[in-house]
């Protein structure tokens, strides 16, 4: 038995052998671990018959034009992949998602035109990832996240990027070779260099920067950036002291040394001016709170300053809703408040240093009186000086007297409120309406320019549980260069609903006139519904009344049902006997008598006698005689309609 079974094993060994090797593709026996070299084999696709354990595999000099989502699937044991050279233009999201081994992927020399997070997803082992010689114009900031801990060698040379995620570049912990030339690379943020612990060498050669930020050093990473339009001033003495006359980086500006290698030019000439501000004012200089306002400001300066702004408080003025700071320095009060006016001051600052300049901006209260009565709010007035919240203090409609509102505040809720006004048809001239409120809680007041065919205006992000004032005046234009004149329509109180009985979402923003016009239909359905009923019951109704009157009606004889021993007030002759041949005797019409009614029908009678009676012809000594009784199922009944 033992005999048999060798040759078996062996036989099954030899059968099983190495696995099966692509077509045109090479696999050395002798290669200390499975390799599939595919390089320079024509291939259009990758080749579906793979050895899912191969540890290296070469797949340059092809014609793959794109790659598959299963196309390396279950390849967790690959190391090395290389892509180079095929003009692949197309990866799959999750292509190398299996790929949980892979340490160096090339895809140099294709035409890739952009990367995502996740054509790259799943490589969390990957030393070396080289896009050399692409098309790349965007990365996305989620294309490194998983390698990010992990990656040495990062070659994006030869593309057309202006930018990079920079955040995720200086989060690559592990990164010593950051390959970026030739691209379109104009700025490098500050301080992201700084950020790579272990960079060795920076290759920023052919792009178009104009100043480099420091490298931290000595020692610090190895540094090209020749072929950059560099401006030569105080800003690069960093890299004009690292200069050895091997080094290729050039001076394009300013002109006296444009051309120059910056080893070349001495320290005293790498000099910075400081800047000056060259103009700063207000668009329009003053207004009317609510209304837009535009402050501009520009300076001069080597290197180029940077503007920022300071309110009249004196904080640094940020982005908001309500201000927005450009990139040109240009501040932006989209609606001016009290708190606006004063003096905002500009500043520029650069390497050299800094200049300010105070802008005076003017903001002028709403002219809104006190009003005690009248139609407008505003009669018999007396002027008041100007505050935050004069508008709600006017009280236009809290001390008017009684008669119709001029400004309602309805379907109030917890976040939200509907202010509606009358329409100003004998102010003549409206430019723009405008809301000012404020809440218990905040001491400024908010503003909302409508236009002049606004009738109503839904107030959206109220505080819950709080009491708001708010007033309405209509801006009517003066005229030239006069500010508009200001007409106030009313004042109203309302009080928000509390957090806790706000309506749910979907409820609260439900307009009450929906919610009636529901309830209308609902009624109106209802009534059509038991009209129609109604009415199929009135119709079953007398179609039984017909289907009755038109009903045979049923004769039935007290005798049958008595056995004939009821016997009637008035004796009737007894009926004359028949001869057995004699013809039967014609009908006879007589009154049927049912009841206490009396009702004539034509009938027809059959001498047949009851079965339960004696015979007639019987001698009168057998037998007294009787009356004979007729059952009603012997009575024929015949209409003659």
């Amino acid at each position: 038995m033992a005999k048999l079974l060798v040759p078996l094993v062996v036989l099954g060994a030899v059968a099983a052998g190495p696995p099966r090797c692509p077509p045109r593709c090479l696999c050395p026996a002798a290669a200390p671990s499975p390799t599939l070299l595919c390089a320079r084999t024509g291939l259009l696709a990758v080749p579906p018959l793979l050895d899912r354990a191969a540890v290296e595999l070469r797949l340059a000099d092809n014609f793959i034009g794109a790659v598959g989502r299963s196309d390396f699937a279950n390849m967790s044991s690959l190391v090395h992949l290389t892509l180079s050279r095929n003009g692949l233009r197309r990866l799959a999201p999750g292509a190398f998602a299996d790929l949980r081994a892979l340490r160096a992927l090339h895809l140099d020399g294709n035409r890739l035109p952009a990367l995502s997070g996740a054509q790259l997803r799943g490589l969390a082992n990957l030393r070396h990832l080289i896009l050399a010689n692409n098309q790349l114009a965007a990365i996305e900031p989620a294309a490194f996240a998983a390698f990010a801990a992990t990656v040495e060698d990062l070659d994006l040379s030869h593309n057309n990027l202006p930018a990079l995620p920079w955040d995720a570049v200086a989060s690559m912990a592990s990164l010593a070779t950051l390959t970026l030339d030739h691209n379109l690379l104009e700025r490098i943020p500050a301080g992201t260099v700084a950020r790579l612990p272990r960079l060795a060498r920076l290759d920023l050669t052919a792009n178009r920067l104009r100043a480099l930020p420091p490298v931290p050093g000595p020692p610090g990473p190895t540094l090209a950036a020749g072929g950059n339009p560099l401006h030569c001033n105080c800003e690069l003495l960093w890299l004009r002291r690292l200069a050895q006359p091997d080094r290729l980086e050039s001076c394009a500006s300013p002109p006296p040394l444009a051309g120059r290698l910056l080893w070349a030019v001495p320290e005293e000439e790498l000099t910075c001016r400081a800047p000056a501000i060259a103009t700063a004012a207000a668009h329009p200089a003053a207004v009317i709170e609510g209304q837009p306002l535009t402050l501009a400001c520009a300076a001069a300066g080597d290197p180029l300053p940077a503007l920022h702004w300071l309110g009249p408080d004196g904080r640094l003025v940020q982005n908001g809703s309500r201000r927005a700071v450009g990139h040109d320095g240009t501040l932006e009060l989209r609606v001016a408040t009290l708190g606006d006016h004063g003096a905002f001051t500009c500043v520029a600052s650069n390497a050299a240093g800094e200049a300010a300049a105070r802008v005076a901006v003017t903001v002028l209260p709403l002219p809104v009186p006190h009003s005690d009565a009248g139609d407008d709010g505003g009669a018999g007035a007396t002027a008041v000086g100007p505050g935050a919240s004069d508008m709600a203090r006017a009280g236009g409609n809290e001390t008017r007297a009684p008669g119709e509102r001029r400004v309602v505040a309805a379907e109030v809720t917890a976040a939200s409120a509907r202010i509606r006004w009358l329409p100003q048809r004998h102010v003549p001239g409206v430019r723009v309406f405008q809301i000012q409120y404020n809440s218990s809680g905040d001491e400024a007041p908010v503003y909302r320019l409508l236009p002049p065919s606004s009738r109503s205006f839904t107030l959206r992000d109220l505080a819950a549980g709080r009491e708001y004032e708010l007033c309405v005046a209509a801006l009517q234009g003066a005229g030239g260069s006069a500010p508009p004149v200001t007409h106030p329509l009313g004042c109203v109180r309302f009080s928000t609903a509390p957090a806790g009985s706000a309506s749910p979402p979907g409820c609260a923003a439900l307009p009450r006139a929906h919610f009636l016009g529901g309830t209308v239909i609902i009624v109106i359905g209802a009534a059509i519904a038991a009209s129609v009923l109604l009415f199929i019951l009135i119709l079953t109704a007398r179609y039984k009344a017909a289907a009755a009157s038109r009903r045979l009606p049923t004769v039935t004889s007290v005798c049958s049902q008595t056995n004939g021993s009821h016997r009637s007030p008035d004796p009737e002759p007894p009926v004359p006997e028949q001869p057995p041949a004699a013809a039967v005797p014609a009908p006879i019409a007589a009154p049927l008598t049912v009841g206490s009614g009396s009702h004539s029908f034509p009938r027809r009678s059959r001498t047949r006698r009851h079965g339960s009676l004696p015979r007639l012809d019987q001698g009168g000594d057998a037998a007294p005689a009787l009356r004979p009784s007729f059952g009603s199922t012997h009575w024929m009944l015949e209409s003659t309609v």
